[in-house]
């Protein structure tokens, strides 16, 4: 893998320029995936690794993004939990009959992510044999977020059966966490063994807790996390919203770098966590919708947030927005590198 500027900034090493990539760089706002989608199911397409392969290439040709990430869903592991769930367009993953019980988080299946999830695993390897220059960003979702979506059934805003458990019940709300922990380390560490150059965290929902719920039911678990990971030698990624409260504890959790959304200066986020974790992020997702103009101007914001480039990965606050217009995206992208490599001069 030559084009590795990507691995070489999330461990803090010096690159030529940023490095960039997007979350949802593969989705709604290509018009090659809308046209997949009209004739596929999101769990179809991601359950073929040929198709997944070909949606994850897509963004990395047209857009020269520094590394692909791997087309699949969050909730795709509850396949082998044993738990039925679907992906509804314009809801995400559904639960139709919630864990809410020590019973229910029992009744689990023993995971095995070659047995239940192995397809993403052949994406990857499909991926790798046709682009085998650029890294490929594998992922989970994070264990608070997956149980939010085991719990209440569906997105929430308030997560409030979720929250319900933790009160009430915290021996089995820590049961699960537990469980959601030890299949997302297999998930990903499948993940490495197939290609994955880097892995990310998608904890989506955990800033919807507190400091003090965070620190007595997260924090170890996901420091567990990372470090079974960590004999991969593959970076490592945790990203989350909402969570600007979190930021000190986020920082020691033990992943290579933070991703950042975009309520937060970057150069903030970097004087709470100290000069050791890369960061990653974090223009907001909506300036994609203005001008090439304002877009150029609102990433040199972010990119002079942080005095020292170095460390440092180019990315969206949150994913693409469907209403994204493609030629935004390039521009962007092409911005990026020209900006950084013009930063490293000075």
């Amino acid at each position: 893998m030559t084009h590795d500027r990507l691995v070489r900034a999330l461990r803090g090493e010096a690159t030529d320029t940023t490095p960039v990539w997007l979350m949802r760089q593969a989705g709604r706002h290509l018009p090659g995936y809308r046209a997949l989608r009209a004739k596929h199911s999101l769990v179809e397409i991601a359950r073929t690794p040929e198709l997944a392969a070909e949606v994850t290439l897509e963004p990395v040709r047209r857009y020269d993004v520094d590394a692909g990430v791997v087309f699949a869903d969050i909730s795709l592991p509850f396949l082998g939990l044993g738990v039925p769930f679907s992906v509804d367009p314009g809801v995400g993953p559904v639960v139709p009959d919630p864990i809410r019980s020590r019973a229910g988080v029992d009744a689990l299946t023993a995971f095995d992510a070659r047995a239940s999830v192995g397809f993403v695993g052949r994406a990857i390897e499909r991926f790798r044999e046709l682009e085998s220059e650029r890294p490929l960003i594998g992922f989970a979702g994070g264990p608070f977020t997956l149980a939010g979506y085991l719990v209440e059934g569906r997105a929430s805003r308030d997560f409030t059966a979720t929250k319900r458990l933790l009160y009430t019940d915290p021996a089995t709300f820590d049961r699960l966490i537990g469980r959601l922990t030890d299949m997302t380390i297999d998930y990903l560490r499948m993940q490495a063994d197939c290609g994955a150059a880097a892995l990310q965290l998608f904890d989506s929902w955990v800033g919807a807790v507190s400091t003090r719920v965070f620190e007595r039911h997260l924090l170890e678990p996901l420091r567990g996390l990372f470090a079974a990971l960590r004999d991969l030698g593959r970076p490592t990624i945790y990203f989350s919203t909402g969570s600007a409260h979190l930021t000190e504890l986020l920082g020691r959790l033990g992943s290579d770098a933070v991703g950042v959304d975009w309520r937060e200066p970057l150069g903030r986020v970097r004087a709470r966590v100290g000069p050791s974790v890369a960061l990653q992020g974090n223009l907001e997702p909506a300036a994609l919708l203005a001008d090439a103009g304002t877009v150029a101007r609102e990433a040199d914001a972010v990119l002079e947030s942080l005095p020292d480039p170095t460390g440092h990965v180019f990315n969206l606050g949150h994913g693409v927005l469907p209403e994204t217009d493609p030629d935004r995206v390039h521009d962007l992208v092409e911005h990026v590198h020209a900006a950084g490599r013009e930063r490293r001069r000075r």
